[in-house]
């Protein structure tokens, strides 16, 4: 397979870049930093979360995933282009391959040469005390303000809030930068000129499709692996699922790259020796969401693996409502717009906040070695702590998510010490149907409790076939001791754990049991936060006039 340089359309500097001398693992903030001397973009915690790094990167729509789910499209788009803000520390430079980088230096030739509405808003607000922070929470609302310019709509603050999850500032408390999301609509519009964009892009397409089905590339100079050996770092990204199968079965050793949001982590904080890698990203087929029914009838949504993690969950809480709020409580928009389902899951995390919520639904998996296919429910697939049931050679090609039916139950429950953006002390995927008072299913999922994400066999044997009552839900609640051990850590004891996770399934019993169940109202004060997210259309005002 013929290597070629990585190529990329760089917005700030209205060109075409080609990259041929750079690690595999080169991230795009170090290309930028120290390479083209672009600082305007700025390094903190260099794991994804602070945001000072925040870039956007955009893709033609067509190349962007397939869909048939309403409201799942995760990106802004704008024009033929969907635009995602992401974490340039812990984006490799070869994954901008055939798309386009634009960063916070790009925004005043959006606004002919003077402030873009998004850095005047923030100027006239206050919004920048120390002023680090500043380029990348600059560059996330510029993805809110192209979005609903495109829609003709105003965020709410708690909209503008959500979009910002993923952009820490220590100066301002935030409220200074709020009004300025609100204040940069009043300002002469500044659009994002996608033409000249979308022509690279196609002309980068019609390129690579002339190399064949995978962009291949290979790091200049040799590198020393841990046993001494010389070896050249090599990059495959291939276009195709019959590609990567091949590529996956001749490179068995070759490391699978999805959005490179623990990856990262690893080069920048472990110091890791990667070795070469396969990204799955660019895999068309791969980053599709279709809804289908399995042998007996029952709705799924299929997810493809690379789908990232903002268009899996914005598709899978718009069946299962109850799941939103998980949505917006997963990672930071960033790492939500980068990382994918097929990457979270197959990570194996016990802390994994997707791995529960999924479990309780019953969720298969679609694994994949050269053309052989194998089913396999997801509690079956984690065998021991970062250990997964893969076998050399294969990977995760979709995910199966049962959709629940009318008379099924189901809650998902995520406690953390932070509401955004933190990791969870314990995440509950529940699920129970009845029948006449009766259980006749259910699933209790728990991570954070034991070495892997696992079903409370012992919990759910307490209530199988019996009346869903109190009294045998608090056998359940006993019987929780049987199930887990949970360990002590920086996140939460056991203790709190335990009597954390006894809570949640009283939680679901009272939200669910058959006399007078406690509305959402009563239990969560997500119900009115919903409200606050719901956008406003532009008044007839605004429309007429921008100041």
């Amino acid at each position: 397979m013929n290597t070629r340089p990585i190529r990329f359309f760089h917005f700030d500097r209205g060109e075409t870049v080609n990259v041929n001398d750079m690690p595999t693992t080169q991230t795009v903030l170090q290309w930028l930093r120290d390479d083209v001397h672009c600082t305007g973009t700025k390094e903190g915690c260099a794991e994804g979360d602070c945001g000072a790094c925040t870039v956007l990167v955009a893709e033609l729509a067509g190349t962007a995933g397939t869909t048939d789910t309403a409201d799942s499209t995760g990106g802004t788009r704008v024009g033929d282009l969907v635009i995602r803000p992401v974490n340039a520390c812990i984006q490799f430079l070869p994954t901008l391959d055939g798309k386009a980088l634009l960063t916070v230096e790009g925004l005043r030739s959006i606004a002919g040469g003077a402030l873009h509405p998004v850095q005047q808003a923030l100027v006239e607000c206050h919004g920048s005390q120390c002023g680090f922070c500043t380029p990348g929470i600059a560059v996330t609302l510029t993805s809110t303000y192209e979005r609903h310019c495109e829609a003709g709509t105003r965020p709410t603050r708690q909209q503008l809030a959500d979009d910002l999850a993923g952009n820490l500032c220590r100066c301002t408390g935030y409220r200074p930068i709020l009004d300025a999301g609100q204040r940069m609509f009043q300002f002469l519009p500044a659009r994002l000129e996608t033409k000249p964009i979308e022509a690279a892009l196609r002309d980068l397409q019609s390129r690579s499709d002339a190399h064949g089905p995978a962009f291949a590339y290979e790091a200049p100079g040799r590198s020393v692996d841990i046993n001494g050996q010389t070896r050249r770092d090599r990059y495959w990204a291939p276009r195709d699922v019959a590609t990567l199968a091949a590529l996956r079965e001749k490179y068995p050793d070759a490391r699978l790259l999805a959005g490179s949001t623990d990856i990262g982590l690893w080069v920048n904080k472990q110091l890791r020796d990667i070795g070469d890698l396969i990204h799955v990203g660019q895999v068309a087929e791969l980053r599709r969401i279709e809804r289908v029914t399995d042998d007996a009838g029952r709705p799924l949504m299929r997810i493809g693996a690379a789908v990232t993690l903002e268009d899996a969950w914005s598709a899978l809480a718009s069946a299962v409502p109850n799941l939103e709020q998980l949505w917006m409580r997963f990672a930071s928009p960033p790492v939500r717009h980068a990382g994918t389902l097929g990457g979270n899951l197959a990570n194996g995390s016990p802390i994994g906040d997707g791995a529960p919520a999924l479990m309780a639904l019953d969720t298969r998996l679609v694994l994949r070695k050269g053309e052989r296919r194998r089913g396999m429910l997801l509690e079956e697939f984690y065998l021991d702590y970062m250990k997964n049931a893969l076998e050399i050679g294969e990977f995760v090609e979709t995910i199966d998510v049962p959709l629940p039916l009318p008379d099924v139950q189901y809650r998902c429950y995520k406690l953390s010490k932070r509401f955004d953006s933190d990791i969870s002390a314990v995440c509950a995927g529940l699920s129970v149907r009845l029948h006449e008072g009766r259980v006749e299913q259910v699933r209790f999922a728990f991570g954070g409790m034991a070495a892997t994400v696992r079903r409370a066999a012992c919990a759910e044997a307490s209530v199988l076939g019996r009346p869903w009552s109190d009294a045998n839900l608090r056998e359940a609640m006993q019987a929780l001791t049987q199930d887990f051990q949970p360990l002590t850590d920086m996140r939460a004891s056991a203790a709190y754990r335990m009597r954390s996770a006894q809570n949640l399934l009283w939680r679901f019993w009272l939200e669910t049991r058959c006399d007078q169940p406690l509305s959402s109202k009563e239990t969560t004060v997500w119900s009115v936060m919903s409200h606050q997210r719901v956008a406003r259309p532009m008044s007839e005002d605004a429309q007429r006039s921008p100041l």
